[in-house]
């Protein structure tokens, strides 16, 4: 089952089950935290109640599938080549940190290109869906709704723009406005084979591959990175969780994103963010008083 958060017209922001082949998506009736965790539990579609009649899915405008009350919580440095690519040695354990709300968009919205970079790189990653409140840390993997795709966006050279001694910057790089795809819907955990998902994703800019890589290459797999996660800081239902790119970065290939770029990021069995990026916002100048 594929699950949507979705803007339409007179309906406002909604929910949605998709049914990509009939172009169509199907309102759901009640609050996120009210049916998702059912679904979780493995209830399926019978856990839903429907507010309307079908709209056409080319017609709805695809959000990022969170709600702006949750968390994004991003796990880094968990695929071996792409430390390469940055001249690390593997950490002993998972790296999280938090991203903002407000640096998301939706499947086909336009990568905004942030004035104070020159160096926007694209990862994309395997997006688990929090679909409880609570986590059992002996299954972390029973509290997983689904996952969707993303693409962790970032200002190269803002994160290396930390003080000396004190580290990256990865506020600065990560969580610029209106620059991380997530999307394009949710595809419920029962779609796919039991246990951490293992799948192809890829990333190509206009047209050209530059990441190739499997979630089984993981070092550390989305259960593990559950409980890492929760153990420190408690997941609620509706937070997603960012899971690792694979190499072939701007960061390790010396390309970067241009105005203009077509931005592919696709996992198999889950679907496709395609965004262009922006030109280059201008530097706001200070107003005289």
């Amino acid at each position: 089952m594929k699950l949507a958060r979705c803007s339409y017209f007179e309906s406002g922001v909604f929910w949605a089950v998709v049914d990509v082949q009939q172009d169509m998506v199907t309102p759901i009736a009640g609050e996120f935290s009210t049916w998702a965790p059912k679904v979780a539990q493995g209830a399926g579609i019978s856990a839903l109640r429907f507010s309307g009649p079908p709209l056409a899915l080319s017609q709805v405008t695809l959000l990022p599938p969170i709600e702006p009350v949750n968390r994004v919580v991003v796990a880094g440095a968990n695929y071996a080549k792409h430390l390469v690519e940055f001249g690390l040695s593997a950490p002993s354990q998972p790296v999280a940190f938090l991203k903002a709300y407000g640096a998301l968009i939706g499947a086909h919205d336009p990568i905004r290109f942030p004035p104070l970079t020159t160096e926007l790189d694209h990862e994309v990653e395997l997006v688990a869906v929090i679909g409880s409140d609570d986590v059992d840390l002996d299954d972390p993997l029973a509290c997983v709704l689904g996952y969707t795709v993303g693409n962790d966006v970032s200002a190269r050279d803002l994160q290396r723009s930390g003080p000396k001694g004190i580290g990256m910057d990865l506020f600065a790089a990560k969580s610029q406005d209106k620059t991380t795809g997530l999307g394009p819907w949710v595809v419920t955990k029962d779609e796919l084979p039991e246990g951490s998902p293992k799948l192809r994703l890829t990333l190509k800019v206009n047209g050209q591959m530059r990441q190739d890589g499997n979630t089984a290459d993981m070092t550390w797999d989305v259960g593990e990175l559950i409980a890492f996660v929760q153990q420190r800081s408690s997941f609620a239902c509706g937070d997603v969780l960012f899971t690792g790119s694979p190499a072939g970065v701007g960061m390790g290939t010396g390309i970067f994103l241009d105005p203009g770029d077509v931005v592919e990021a696709s996992i198999e069995g889950i679907g496709t963010l395609r965004n262009v990026v922006g030109e280059k916002t201008p530097v706001k100048s200070k107003v005289s008083a």
